[in-house]
């Protein structure tokens, strides 16, 4: 047999024994092992073993955000120019382009590292700022946004019933005596059941003499009786909302009796380690089983987040009867394991919209087994159920007067009109102001520097954290504070070029001159950090992105920025932005700060509306069908608003005349 010519049952063999050869990695400082399969990489081997690495771009060797260093082992990588030769000498690799081939010890540094457990109470404050009044404290807080104008009809509903008995004057079935007994409280015209309730009717009945409680819910213009119990459990009935964000999900638990919310939770999605923003999940979505890794990423976060509320609470988990979710039409898709892949590709069409009530279960949510599971109903492809939910929260659709809610985000969401119209835009901004696709960019969580004021002249710099703890890097808020600072004391010119000073805190770098907000030894990590041109030109395509979006929204219905009496502002900010500042870089439009209003978490807010309110629930749906969905990507008028953008504030100084540069 010649050399290196195999029988074909022995090169098969061989074929699987590679194929399976298996490797250990260990990662540090978490001390976590898995055994993955050569040729997987580094970021695969991290996700397997919950060790979440930074990946902003899905795992495509674009941002370089994914820097590990390897302790031991051996691995093959392919060219990133986004490693120095200085670091390859200290081994570092982006974790993305590393396959494994030997056992291997991984560093993952500090700048590397996605935090993805529950927020701090800092954090989740943070968060969830603007759905409280200032006087409202996150876990009792239960009138918000205007919540007391809608009746209370909760999704599920508890009724403590004492059925008359049967005898031979009454002698209708179990199921009909039940059904006529609802009846006789409450006008319900069309009822249905499970087969498994029915089943359990005879004897039930009679061992609870005839005393039950029915669990009512509202599921498709019907109303279902999901659960019957015997006795009194009227006082047990809880739900919960979930606002589900590209960035973070936060969660409530409420009394549905009393309306009152018992707990907040918040956390970072899991997702994240798949890409940071809509468009790279979709992608990954179409990979083998990728669509079962988003959507348990989603999931399981949520499945957390409930089981420690009721633990925290002492609540049975059988007395949750149901939950509502809003979220943008990718998130939805994800989070009930529908395929997202034509959301990306024209004509870009969803699977689905308004989504039928189904059982929670179906989705994999964990709570009562016949529980409930709705979603507020979305737009189109880019504008999804948050944004149905904020406008309900925030009473646009109720305006006389013209209003505007924009949500600032990865994909930034414009509602304008009021009670005649509501028309929409989505602008694709980026995940700038989410921490990513800038070099020390970080989400708003502990030690992101979120305030900071620069000193004409000499060019100190102050600053204060997320937790008042050394820096980590800097989050969206910050970003906007340290551009303006910058135009303010002439350090920066319109175009985003930092201007030729000699300075100790202004150096040359890879990605241009950058200047140095905080030195190595005032952080919590080992480097400066700094703020380049090429994280200057990132946050100026996403503010122009948002603003021209707002513009081009505003010609096409013939009107003026001037004749807007309310501006709503949601998203991730919450009130930590600083108005003065997104004006003066060009992100927000140049009018009396008095008529800007912070909306938080608007999302979670109408999420949690709807669960308490089946009028609200109508309403939703109602803004849903309102909205136009204007597309900026056919607009002619869109790009020359773009473009003009490109400088700070604007390159029509007339549109911003407060602002004196």
């Amino acid at each position: 047999m010649p050399r290196g010519q195999f029988p074909d049952w022995l090169r098969k063999r061989l074929q699987i024994q590679i194929h399976m050869e298996k490797y250990k990695v260990t990662f540090y400082p978490d001390n976590k092992t898995v055994e993955v399969e050569k040729g997987k990489t580094i970021l695969s081997a991290a996700i397997s073993t919950g060790v979440y690495i930074n990946s902003s771009c899905g795992g495509d060797g674009v941002c370089g955000r994914c820097k590990v260093i390897l302790r031991s082992g051996q691995v093959i990588s392919q060219p990133a120019g986004r490693i120095t030769l200085e670091e390859r000498k200290r081994g570092v690799y982006l974790a993305c382009l590393a396959t494994i081939h030997s056992d291997l010890e991984v560093e993952v540094p500090a700048e590397s590292r996605i935090d993805l457990e529950k927020l701090s109470p800092q954090d989740l404050d943070l968060r969830l700022k603007g759905i409280y009044s200032d006087s409202e404290d996150v876990e009792s807080a239960v009138s918000v946004l205007g919540e007391e104008i809608f009746v209370h009809s909760p999704l599920a509903t508890k009724l403590y019933l004492e059925l008359p008995l049967p005898d031979l004057e009454d002698k209708i079935s179990d199921l009909e005596r039940l059904y006529r007994q609802i009846r006789r409280i409450q006008d319900i015209p069309i009822m249905q059941t499970g087969l498994a309730n029915i089943r359990r009717l005879g004897e039930l009945f009679r061992s609870a003499d005839w005393k039950i409680t029915v669990t009512l819910g509202k599921r498709n213009g019907t109303t279902e009786i999901v659960l019957v119990e015997p006795g009194d459990t009227s006082h047990k009935n809880f739900g919960l909302c979930f606002d589900i964000g590209t960035t973070t999900i936060a969660g409530q638990l409420v009394d549905l009796n009393s309306k009152r919310v018992l707990g907040t939770k918040a956390t970072y999605n899991k997702q994240a380690s798949f890409g940071s923003d809509i468009i790279t999940r979709i992608i990954y979505a179409q990979e083998q089983d990728g669509l079962e890794k988003l959507h348990h990423a989603v999931i399981d976060g949520m499945n957390q987040m409930i089981q420690e509320l009721i633990q925290e609470h002492k609540i049975d988990l059988n007395d949750v009867n149901c939950i509502l979710c809003a979220g943008n039409t990718t998130m939805v898709h994800l989070l009930l394991r529908v395929e997202p892949t034509y959301i990306r590709r024209a004509p870009y069409v969803p699977t689905a919209n308004f989504v039928p009530t189904i059982r929670a279960a179906e989705a994999g949510i964990k709570i009562n087994p016949r529980g409930l599971l709705s979603c507020v109903p979305g737009v189109s492809s880019y504008v999804g159920g948050d944004v149905s939910a904020g406008v309900l929260s925030c009473g646009l659709s109720d305006l006389e007067d013209l209003g505007i809610l924009i949500d600032i985000g990865t994909n930034g969401e414009i509602v304008l009109g009021n009670r005649d119209f509501l028309i929409s835009a989505s602008a694709s901004a980026g995940p700038a102001f989410e921490g990513s696709g800038v070099s020390c960019g970080m989400r708003a969580s502990r030690g992101a520097i979120q305030r900071l004021k620069i000193t004409p002249g000499d060019f100190k710099v102050s600053y204060n954290t997320i937790g008042e703890t050394k820096p980590l890097g800097i989050c969206g808020c910050g970003y906007i504070d340290i551009i303006a600072q910058m135009l303010r004391v002439g350090l920066l010119d319109k175009n985003g070029k930092i201007n030729l000073i000699k300075h100790p805190r202004i150096r040359d770098s890879a990605d241009g001159r950058e200047f140095i907000v905080a030195f190595k030894n005032e952080c919590a990590i080992s480097a400066d950090i700094v703020i380049s041109e090429d994280d200057i030109e990132n946050i100026k395509r996403s503010k122009a992105a948002i603003y021209s979006a707002a513009s081009s929204l505003v010609k096409h219905m013939n009107l003026d920025f001037a004749e807007i009496k309310k501006i709503f502002i949601a998203g991730g900010f919450g009130s930590y932005l600083d108005i003065d500042n997104a004006i003066n870089i060009g992100l927000l439009p140049d009018l009396e700060r008095s008529r800007f209003i912070f909306v938080g978490n608007s999302s979670l807010a109408g999420a949690r509306q709807i669960l308490l309110s089946y009028e609200a629930m109508k309403k939703a749906d109602e803004i849903a069908r309102k909205i136009t969905y204007f597309e900026l990507s056919v607009e002619p008028g869109y790009m020359d608003e773009y473009i003009a953008a490109l400088f700070f504030p604007h390159t029509d100084l007339n549109r911003f005349p407060s602002i004196k540069i």
